[in-house]
């Protein structure tokens, strides 16, 4: 069951067991992405557990997502970002950010942000308000040597792409080495990696192993004998042990550059506007006439052959024009709220584009899309998708967040999940063909984080894991399947044995693509 207790800033009144939005007016008054420039985003999640089920009994009910949403702001205040809107259900709560998203579950915090955000400088308030909000077990801070109180997290993973322009970042982001430097100050025993190759495409990995430990206070002859993490460079191909089936923890992220410009003009402010006067035009002259019914869409098809409708919003109770309803009145006047940025116009792209279709309500029906569109372009939506009922308990809540900067000297899109990649019988190279569809980029790179078979295959033996059982087969199936992306060919492919993880990156390149290198900014270490 979600809060259906109506927040303060809401438009409109949630529907029981539906994931409901609340919007921050206050942020999103003339906000302008005209100065965004750097898509590729860096991405923190910190576990206080191994999973919403074993909280520890210090803990809070409802864990992190017990905190307030005026504290979390507080500290985002520290990264340079404001909240732009949320969507809150019974497992996680999906905060749009004006520079990306963050997700709260009960046991685990995810940050994501793109420009000159300074990600890192949030942590160590993160740890606090884990301590002091939730309840998390914690270290007592010491006020007269500056040290606050912090949670000691269960696991932390910090990764990015590398930058378009590093010479622009603030804080500890200025190079890879600096953010290993800020996390070991903070952290005992993580581990780095450079995923990928050094003058080309490449993916920064930190993280520590279960049971993180908090790096003492530190003091001259300590940090003196300290030792850097290095960090592994992970180049070549390796042999990976089949995953589980019934894997807990997946997270598909697809990273895309150099996108194509027809596909990326849909997220621009202009055009977004035009498709919505047509439709809502549309719409109009069909009510004139006591007509009812279908509006196509920026693709050409009608959402009811999408499974998805501007009239399905009526599921939510929430007919407005914020959540892309257009009710046409007898004047066929268009409505303002249809020509400036912000979700209602959020709600039209990710239609229009199909990022609507790539968890349909036709299969997901409680599924909820939160979208802002920026001046004079730029796309943020995050997706909270509750796993249709099976009649068990174990009932969950995933998510996917999509952003996009299309400007052409720095065109990106992201789009990151953990839906169950084989959720209704799909595969996850079903799911990148279409999300890589929808921007159709000239290069993008796919990272997948499974959680390892519960029963190791030892190295050496590749027979045994061609007869691994069904599971076995399956997983060489689904590996096969991911080096054919339709229109694309792969150029590279990663897999690394991580602790308590599989990480497999691939990289691929468009068939016709005649961009030449990749522009990156930042090379190596």
């Amino acid at each position: 069951m979600v809060n259906i207790e109506i927040p303060k800033h809401y438009t409109a009144s949630p529907s029981e067991g539906t994931p409901h939005l609340t919007i921050n007016h206050e942020a999103t008054f003339d906000l302008d992405s005209s100065n965004a420039f750097e898509g590729p985003e860096k991405l923190l999640e910190v576990w206080f557990s191994p999973s919403p089920d074993d909280l520890p009994g210090s803990t809070a009910p409802g864990g992190l997502k017990a905190v307030s949403s005026e504290i979390w702001k507080e500290m985002l205040d520290l990264v340079n970002c404001k909240v732009l809107s949320i969507i809150e259900s019974e497992h996680v709560d999906a905060y749009l950010l004006s520079e990306s998203s963050m997700f709260v579950f009960p046991h685990k915090l995810i940050l994501k942000t793109c420009g000159t955000t300074t990600l890192l400088c949030g942590l160590p308030r993160m740890l606090e308000i884990a301590a002091l909000s939730s309840g998390f077990p914690h270290v007592v801070g010491d006020p007269v040597h500056g040290k606050a109180t912090a949670a000691t997290p269960y696991r932390v993973f910090y990764s990015r792409k590398n930058f378009l322009f590093p010479d622009m970042q603030r804080g500890p982001h200025r190079s890879w080495r600096d953010e290993v430097r800020y996390l070991d100050k903070m952290f005992l025993g993580g581990s780095a990696y450079m995923v990928g190759k050094m003058n080309g495409e490449h993916w920064y990995l930190y993280l520590t192993d279960p049971g993180s430990t908090r790096t003492p206070p530190s003091s001259p002859d300590v940090a003196e004998s300290r030792p850097e993490t290095v960090t592994k460079m992970l180049n070549a191909p390796m042999e990976m042990a089949a995953a589980k089936e019934d894997t807990q923890d997946e997270t598909l992220e697809i990273l895309m550059t150099d996108l194509d410009p027809e596909n990326a003009k849909k997220f621009y402010l202009d055009h977004a506007s035009a498709v919505a006067e047509d439709q809502y035009l549309q719409r109009a002259h069909q009510h004139s006439n006591g007509g009812g019914g279908e509006v196509t869409n920026g693709n050409g098809t009608n959402g009811a052959a999408n499974g998805h409708t501007h009239t399905s919003f009526d599921e939510y109770g929430d007919m407005s024009i914020e959540n892309g309803y257009f009710p046409p009145g007898a004047d066929e006047k268009f409505p303002a709220e249809l020509t400036t940025e912000g979700h209602a116009l959020g709600s039209v792209v990710s239609d229009i584009c199909g990022l609507a279709n790539v968890y349909p309500k036709s299969k997901y029906p409680d599924s909820r899309i939160d979208a802002y569109l920026f001046t004079p372009c730029g796309f943020s939506a995050n997706g909270v998708i509750p796993a249709p009922s099976d009649g068990s308990s174990n009932s969950a809540t995933h998510y996917f967040t999509v952003h996009v900067t299309p400007e052409p000297h720095c065109s990106y899109a992201s789009f990151e999940t953990n839906v169950p990649g084989r959720q209704h019988g799909r595969e996850t190279a079903e799911v990148v063909e279409q999300v890589v569809g929808i921007f159709r980029p000239g290069r993008f790179s796919v990272t997948l984080f499974e959680t390892k078979a519960a029963m190791p295959v030892p190295d050496g033996f590749p027979e045994v894991r061609a007869s691994a059982g069904t599971g076995g087969t399956a997983v060489a199936k689904r590996s096969a399947r991911m080096e054919c992306i339709a229109g694309y060919r792969r150029i590279d492919r990663i897999v690394h044995d991580l602790d308590g993880y599989d990480l497999v990156f691939r990289y691929y390149e468009r068939e016709d693509w005649k961009g030449g290198a990749p522009r990156l900014g930042e090379i190596g270490l």
